[in-house]
């Protein structure tokens, strides 16, 4: 085994979006700076965000847009290092922010390209990368902090955690980083994934699986109505994907842990009241002609999804269209505008494109990032219990929890 004798200022645990940021941000505040990293390379889930396009943040900031158990303590973070000094931050490195609906993507719609700033703006400070690592336990003593790894010790006074959650394990993030807070005081809040599909216990989904389509998602939990997106719905497999799900689904998530009932209802006709959809089909039918109603609906909804409909609804496709009695067309519409999808899990953990949960945010100072348990310990990013929408949210998120850290731990030091 090496022995590294020299102890760093800094050590950051973790090479990914908020972990860079910290680093660079300590080191140009003149700390002496080491990155330890598992992979092989840093930053690589970096490189999924934005469909590779990287979608680094978004023009409208807001508590509103994050979850946790007190989502309002991004507020400090973002008072210090915001949506400006982001922007500002990548043009200094070289990228030049392109907006497409109200989102902000680097000119050259390369994700590759947030990643490389990074790490040569890590060079110019230079800032230490160890990779590969394979921490096996991290140790708080009077001095600091000792890293024990496969390749060795590593000592420092004091220490910035961004590990990361538990999702995309490819890209590294596995929820390792949790396995050390234990021993150093910290309660995690159960992880559950944010921003993934949701699995449906109805049989029909391998009957419609692919259809995409504009809808209105409401959710419910124990009967009672609790959020609503709309955007592009994905049916899929196994059950319901998409924006509007992903935007939800972490609160499915929490409340499929505690064990709660969840079900969401699907608008088809989003955009219009009950009374206009009767108006409108019924006189749709009456039009048919000798028109079955399964024949009298296509051109108006996918057409693998109108014998699920009908049969939801208890209607005969083989009916004329023409021939509907009042209270058959009424339980048309009702499913049309609330198909109910019952929900039974999420998919797979490791779809999830964020964790939602991590370490309590009473334990953490807001201004500065540092735990409120362990002096000298400092988070950022996924590891803290908040999480964003869609839409560069996360990786707001990231930047700023990871240059606030990155400061203050700086700060301590000089």
């Amino acid at each position: 085994m090496s022995k590294h004798t020299e102890r760093i200022g800094v050590v950051v645990v973790g090479g990914g979006a908020a972990g860079l940021v910290a680093a660079i941000m300590a080191a140009r505040n003149g700390a002496k700076v080491l990155i330890l990293e598992h992979n092989e390379v840093p930053g690589k889930k970096i490189l999924a965000t934005g469909n590779g396009k990287c979608n680094y943040t978004n023009k409208v900031q807001g508590v509103d847009k994050y979850y946790g158990q007190n989502p309002a303590f991004v507020a400090p973070v973002f008072e210090q290092f915001g949506l400006e000094e982001t922007l500002q931050f990548f043009k200094e490195l070289g990228i030049y922010p392109k907006e497409r609906n109200g989102g902000y993507y680097p000119q050259s719609e390369q994700a590759t390209a947030i990643r490389d700033v990074l790490l040569m703006e890590l060079k110019k400070q230079n800032v230490g990368v160890v990779c590969g690592c394979g921490i096996r336990g991290i140790e708080k003593t009077a001095k600091g902090f000792t890293f024990h790894t496969k390749g060795g010790d590593f000592y420092a006074t004091k220490c910035i955690m961004a590990t990361g959650g538990k999702t995309l394990k490819k890209s590294g993030s596995d929820g390792s980083g949790f396995l050390y807070l234990e021993s150093l005081g910290h309660h995690i809040i159960d992880l559950v994934p944010g921003l993934i599909g949701l699995k449906g216990k109805q049989s029909f989904f391998a009957d419609i699986a692919g259809i995409r389509a504009d809808v209105k998602v409401d959710l419910y939990i124990e009967s009672t109505h609790v959020c609503s997106e709309q955007g592009e719905l994905q049916l899929t497999n196994y059950g319901i994907s998409g924006i509007p799900v992903f935007q939800l689904s972490r609160v499915a998530a929490r409340a499929l842990s505690e064990q709660k009932k969840v079900y969401a209802t699907l608008n088809f006709v989003p955009l219009w009241e009950k009374e206009q959809c009767l108006t409108y089909f019924k006189e749709r039918f009456k039009k048919a002609d000798e028109k079955r109603i399964g024949e009298a609906l296509i051109g108006f909804f996918p057409e693998k999804l109108i014998p699920v409909l009908l049969e939801e609804s208890h209607i005969k496709a083989a009916k004329y269209a023409n021939r509907l009695q009042t209270e058959e067309l009424e339980r048309f519409i009702d499913t049309v505008q609330g198909l109910r999808v019952d929900i039974t899990d999420w998919n797979t953990f490791d779809t999830a494109q964020v964790t939602a949960g991590g370490v309590d945010t009473d334990e953490i100072d807001a201004e500065t990032m540092e735990s409120k348990l362990c002096p000298g310990l400092y988070f950022a990013g996924e590891m803290v219990d908040i999480d964003g929408i869609c839409g560069g949210y996360n990786l707001q998120w990231a930047w700023s929890s990871g240059a606030v850290a990155g400061i203050h731990v700086a700060r301590e030091l000089s």
